[in-house]
């Protein structure tokens, strides 16, 4: 069997056959298929698709490319949460603390700023000290003795997604709803959880950009989930606007602490609280959404999951004095206002463009070898609906280098389209697909 005969199968819109997904997966796993000839299947992948069963077997292939998890001996239905990808998107901070704090064993396994997106991973390694590199069974040991572990992929999970990932961040195949699949479902798959809460994000900021799309992607993934006899649903959320105020790694992690607190804006704080009980419903610590709900307030109100984030933070040898003097984090240097361009109400946000705008100031790789400054994004003080004129900043840039400023002030400026008539803001939640 030969790599090129199986991109050709694929470039001419054929479908692949079992063994010749395993053998890609395979040849990416053992180093022996180059990263050109990857990639180029990858393409090929995005512009022709997959069919159901081929992204069931590439699933399949990339969870024995690794070990699973075996986390039966600690009590409970363990639950993760996994978000497509979006601007602003902090909601695992909130949601990993919240739910353990309540009796819910959560194994999160989290990935790094994809795109024009942040990553989780990135968010913790702005808590000084943060590891998010322990070892499966340092992971498994902290998730029985406090509840939580918040890791990376290690090289045991799903070791080819680990490559897959890298190569389609930087090779514009981001947005394909079978590797899409593959990838969330394959690490997820592996690492010992009962029931997974899914974030689909859906709008011009998001990797789906319509609902249609979204649901595609929500639909395919339960698919896999049921195949695997774990539980699964799916929130159509929505990106047409960042989530929250901030964007950006240390930024993030201050609105979540907040949001712990209790404070912060609405949209965040309605996002955590309705994934927050859809996990407590899997993890059998409520018996309805709605009592879910009320458990977070609770959860909320006491301090508990602010605690439990204090007991993680210090489990995984970060600073904990962090979530009380946020000065411990990174700071940028530097603050410049992007203000309107006119007078009006904002109709819409080009939220794609807030991200790329973020990674030019650093907060994002622009390459697969790219350093991220942790301490560098935007706050958005302007969204969808409201009011703004000539003194009225669209965001707030927080920056240590100022060679792409102007750039990316330019490009700020651009993603707001204002209008005389006001629009109304977009619905936050979709659908919900169970």
């Amino acid at each position: 069997m030969r790599a090129v005969d199986i991109i050709l199968s694929k470039r001419d819109g054929r479908t692949l056959a079992r063994d010749e997904i395993r053998f890609f997966v395979d040849g990416v796993t053992a180093g022996t298929l180059p990263d050109y000839q990857a990639s180029a299947l990858l393409m090929a992948i995005l512009l022709r698709g997959m069919t159901p069963q081929e992204t069931a077997w590439l699933t399949d292939a990339m969870v024995h490319s690794g070990i699973r998890v075996d986390l039966r001996e600690i009590p409970g239905a363990k639950v993760d949460k996994h978000s497509t990808g979006g601007v602003g998107d902090k909601t695992s901070l909130i949601l990993a603390p919240l739910a353990a704090a309540c009796g819910v064993p959560v194994p999160m396994m989290s990935g790094r700023g994809l795109g024009h997106t942040g990553g989780t991973l990135d968010k913790l390694e702005a808590i000084p000290g943060f590891r998010t590199n322990l070892s499966l069974a340092e992971a498994k040991a902290q998730v029985q003795k406090i509840g939580c572990a918040l890791i990376g992929q290690t090289a045991e999970i799903a070791p080819a997604d680990r490559k897959l990932y890298a190569l389609r961040d930087v090779t514009a195949t981001v947005p394909c709803r079978p590797l899409m699949a593959a990838s969330i479902m394959s690490k997820k798959m592996a690492e010992g959880i009962s029931g997974l809460v899914l974030d689909v994000k859906v709008g011009n900021g998001a990797f789906m950009k319509t609902e249609a799309e979204g649901r595609e992607l929500a639909e395919l993934m339960i698919q896999v989930a049921r195949g695997l006899d774990k539980d699964c649903v799916a929130l159509l959320t929505d990106m047409n606007q960042p989530l929250g105020r901030t964007v950006g790694n240390a930024l993030e992690v201050i609105e979540a602490f907040e949001a712990l607190r209790g404070k912060g804006p609405e949209d965040f704080i309605t996002l955590c609280r309705e994934l927050a009980a859809e996990m407590l419903v899997f993890g059998q610590a409520a018996n309805t959404v709605d009592v879910g709900r009320a458990m977070y307030d609770e959860l909320i109100a006491s301090g508990a999951a602010l605690e439990k984030m204090r007991e993680i933070i210090t489990a995984q040898a970060g600073e904990p004095r962090v979530l009380d003097d946020y000065s411990l984090l990174p700071t940028a240097r530097h603050e410049r206002k992007v203000p309107a361009r006119r007078s009006g109400y904002v109709q819409a946000i080009d939220t794609e463009a807030i991200g790329r705008a973020s990674m030019l100031l650093g907060a994002g790789r622009l390459r697969l070898d790219s350093k991220i400054d942790l301490s560098v994004g935007l706050t958005v003080e302007a969204r969808i609906g409201d009011h703004v004129d000539e003194s009225t900043p669209l965001a707030l840039m927080h920056f240590n280098d100022a060679v792409l400023v102007d750039e990316a002030g330019a490009v700020i400026m651009q993603a707001y389209r204002i209008g005389a008539e006001r629009t109304e803001p977009p619905a936050l939640i979709k659908d919900v697909l169970r």
